[in-house]
């Protein structure tokens, strides 16, 4: 059953919710190619922790520098 932001697994509680979705996002596709929960798991919290320090979120990052000179 793939996980969701209402239903992730309790090693997921802690991480910080922007950390936690890609967590989710990663284990998913893990579990689609045929890997156990347990291994799912640990590899997404560490992904998405590394997503995480690459992907600093800035104040108006989402926001395009195009749109933004419109």
């Amino acid at each position: 059953m793939p996980w969701t932001e209402e239903n992730f697994p309790l090693a997921m509680r802690n991480i910080d919710p922007r950390t936690r979705s890609k967590a989710i996002e990663i284990a998913n596709a893990l579990l689609r190619e045929g890997h156990d929960e347990g291994f799912a798991i640990r590899v997404a919290i560490a992904r998405a922790h590394e997503w995480a320090q690459h992907h600093a979120a800035t104040p108006g990052s989402a926001v395009s520098t195009r749109a933004k000179g419109q």
